[in-house]
């Protein structure tokens, strides 16, 4: 029973984008290092300067917890920091103590923290995920989409290889950025590097995109349509594999399980009708087909919502590239999603974010089918900024990408 041959039209040439999909897109482009004017400057080293600022004193003390004054005080390499003041560290202590040390208290209480409650290989990895290997001042900071990425100091594993770096994200589109994280003062010179400040601490993901996308209580749809894309695909070129690893870089834009409810109750109702089968009675049916996950693999729709069809919707909600909200254009533009892999005149999808007045981030951003089918998606922003996974739902960072949930499916015709 096909009964959503006549509202569901899924172009045959997704099957092909399917396809294409793995064999021309999850391989990580090639590493991108603009080039940058560096200017030799004489003076205190990087160590030196953080440690005359009373200000930088905490993220100083992290430095030391984590064993890391070798890294930056050295002559021989140049480095750039992004460095929290003494508010931004408090943040993050406040936050990693469970609300424990208040951030009205004395900074000692902050230090004494630091210096015996944090692991001394979390403190390493938080100053290595926030030093870059070379020497980047504002000016030569990218202003373009999607967010250009860097490769930090941090190997996390580096038994694998001693090349393996996690990448961090600078911006200056519409502001100065760390990822998702403001800015907040620039290019601090030393003799060897540049110190940029920065909100708060950018910690390092800690998950891939799979784990949040299949344990989410409000994900199951999209857990279920890529199980059904991935039907018959051997799991090193699934696309649960490539959400597993470390490698491909994407931005998901994943559909919560209310939104997957209302577009395919929509869509078999409207092929029942067309069916002949009374509106009110469609509605119903439809409903109860689309109530659970297992719609997907309901033996009535098995011949449209085949693998290759809902693998079409599933790549048509990914970009090749990780792009924060901060980053996106202010006037609505087009982007190629994965879909273009194999289908390469697709017209992508719109992006566009509104910024707050009172604040530096995002106050709202939406996502839009370039056909204008359907009213835009919104970006469901988080409800406090900087909301980390696995509790919030906007610029959610994993090691292979970032994620946001959205209020609507996106349909690619």
């Amino acid at each position: 029973m096909k009964i959503l041959n006549n509202s569901l039209r899924i172009i045959s040439l997704m099957s092909v984008a399917a396809i294409l999909f793995f064999t021309t897109s999850c391989n990580k482009e090639m590493e991108q290092f603009p080039d940058a004017v560096v200017t030799p400057v004489t003076g205190p080293t990087l160590d030196q300067v953080l440690q005359s600022n009373a200000d930088d004193s905490l993220y100083y003390r992290m430095i030391v917890r984590g064993g890391q004054l070798g890294l930056i005080n050295s002559a021989a390499n140049s480095y750039t920091m992004f460095v929290p003041n003494n508010n931004g560290m408090k943040a993050f202590i406040n936050a990693a103590s469970g609300g424990l040390i208040p951030m009205m208290a004395p900074n000692f209480i902050f230090s004494a923290f630091i210096s015996n409650s944090l692991p001394a290989a979390s403190a390493a990895a938080l100053v290595q995920y926030n030093t870059i290997p070379q020497v980047i001042r504002s000016e030569s900071i990218s202003n373009t989409f999607p967010n250009f990425y860097y490769p930090s100091t941090l190997n996390p594993m580096p038994a694998a290889s001693p090349f393996l770096r996690l990448d961090v994200y600078p911006s200056t589109r519409n502001g100065a950025w760390l990822n998702n994280i403001p800015m907040t003062g620039l290019n601090q010179s030393a003799s060897n590097g540049v110190i940029h400040h920065v909100y708060t601490l950018a910690v390092p993901a800690q998950n891939y995109l799979w784990d949040r996308i299949s344990t989410a209580s409000d994900l199951t749809y999209l857990k279920a349509a890529i199980e059904r894309a991935d039907s018959g695909v051997v799991a090193s070129s699934s696309l649960q594999g490539y959400l597993s690893m470390f490698g491909p870089n994407f931005t998901v834009f994943a559909p919560t399980d209310s939104a997957f409810k209302v577009t395919l109750t929509g869509l078999i109702a409207q092929g029942l009708i067309a069916q002949g089968v009374p509106a009110q009675v469609a509605l119903g049916m439809a409903g109860q087909l689309a109530s659970t996950p297992a719609v997907f693999t309901n033996p009535l729709l098995a011949g449209t919502l085949t693998p290759q069809n809902v693998k079409g919707i599933v790549v048509y909600h990914l970009l090749g590239s990780r792009a924060f909200t901060n980053n996106f254009p202010t006037t609505e533009t087009a982007y190629p999603t994965l879909l273009n892999s194999g289908v390469p005149s697709h017209p992508g999808l719109k992006l566009k974010a509104i910024f707050g007045v009172a604040s530096p981030f995002v106050a709202a951003a939406t996502v839009k089918d370039v056909y204008n089918n359907s009213p835009a998606a919104n970006i469901i922003i988080n409800a406090s900024p900087l909301t980390p996974d696995p509790n919030g739902t906007s610029d959610q960072q994993y090691i292979n990408g970032v994620l946001h949930k959205i209020d609507r499916v996106l349909l690619p015709q």
